[in-house]
């Protein structure tokens, strides 16, 4: 068994202290945080899906000048991943090596301002459109229909109901290892699904404009939406939004009821029968039938169209 593999498997300890040398794997150290550094840490609570191993190492700092003093200490060669809201995460079953950074405290807070709001990475989509819609601000209605945090939003340029991140943003705040950077839209190239951020950055924080609107036709506009994920999404089950992304002029839930995929089962993991192109844990389901009854799906949907499925949900770790 190697050292990695003889850490990963030691009972959670947290530690937490001024800055100074903590050693993992022997050769191995970060920085001590003010923040939470946690060994062997289950992540599968964490997860819409509620499967996945555990963390090797789950960080979480207290604040920006801890994440960059993380960045700036990380062993060359530790693999880093952000962990958000995990809403479109699967997570397997031998969990994530190396580094689990997760933000939270000082990293989810909100600031409404005349023409805007700023927003950390750790708050929740939805809460940055209640805090507009409270205020009697327009535009941003379209975060309520999506479930996920800001970071992750930004990184991904999420979008739904006819809007994406691009749209309103006006800047995000990213740390590395040198510090705090503020980039405005047009440096992050956002595409579908995608922002070009600098190697190792992570988002901390962004600002979105947004307009003075009526009040009603705001509050309006996000009860059209939730009432619409409710009646087409399995919004209570335990999932993880849209498996697939839709090929270019085709619906990739189409293509998977087309196939005969709708409600098959691997496992305790089903394709949903509300809405096919979501799976569901139907209760104690592991990650490795949640990725084999999609890849089932994908050789399926293949066979009966021609058309190969490309996963919208990330899979990050290793096999049991």
């Amino acid at each position: 068994m190697s050292a990695r593999r003889m850490v990963m498997k030691r009972p959670p300890i947290e530690t937490s202290g001024p800055s100074g040398p903590a050693v993992i794997g022997g050769d191995r150290a970060i920085p001590v945080l003010r923040g939470r550094v946690q060994a062997a840490a289950p992540l599968a609570p964490f997860t819409w899906f509620r499967v996945g191993g555990p963390a090797e190492w789950l960080v979480r700092p207290a604040d920006d000048a801890d994440l960059v003093a993380l960045l700036a200490g990380l062993p060359a060669g530790m693999p880093l991943t952000v962990l958000g809201a995990a809403s479109n995460l699967i997570i397997r079953d031998g969990g994530l090596p190396g580094m689990v950074l997760r933000l939270g405290g000082a990293f989810g807070q909100v600031r409404v301002e005349a023409d805007g709001i700023v927003a950390g990475a750790a708050a929740l989509d939805v809460t940055v459109a209640q805090h507009a819609a409270a205020a009697g601000l327009t535009g941003l209605e379209f975060l309520s229909g999506i479930p996920g945090s800001i970071g992750g939003a930004v990184a991904m340029n999420a979008g739904a109901y006819g809007a994406e991140v691009k749209d309103v943003l006006d800047w995000a705040e990213i740390a590395t290892a040198d510090g705090i950077r503020r980039l405005v839209a047009a440096e992050l190239a956002f595409a579908y699904r995608h922002a070009t951020l600098p190697a190792g950055a992570v988002v901390t924080r962004a600002r979105f404009h947004a307009r003075p609107g009526d009040a009603v036709s705001i509050a309006a506009r996000m009860d059209e939406i939730r009432a619409a994920r409710e009646a087409t999404q399995p919004v209570r089950a335990r999932t993880g939004g849209s498996t697939f992304k839709n090929p270019p002029g085709r619906k990739a839930w189409e293509l998977i009821d087309a196939a005969g995929c709708r409600g098959l089962t691997q496992g305790a993991a089903q394709v949903s029968e509300k809405h096919c192109n979501f799976l569901l844990n139907t209760g104690g389901a592991s990650a490795a039938e949640l990725e084999a009854l999609g890849e089932t799906v994908r050789a399926r949907v293949l066979a009966n169209s021609g058309i190969t499925l490309e996963w919208e949900i990330k899979r990050l770790g290793e096999p049991a």
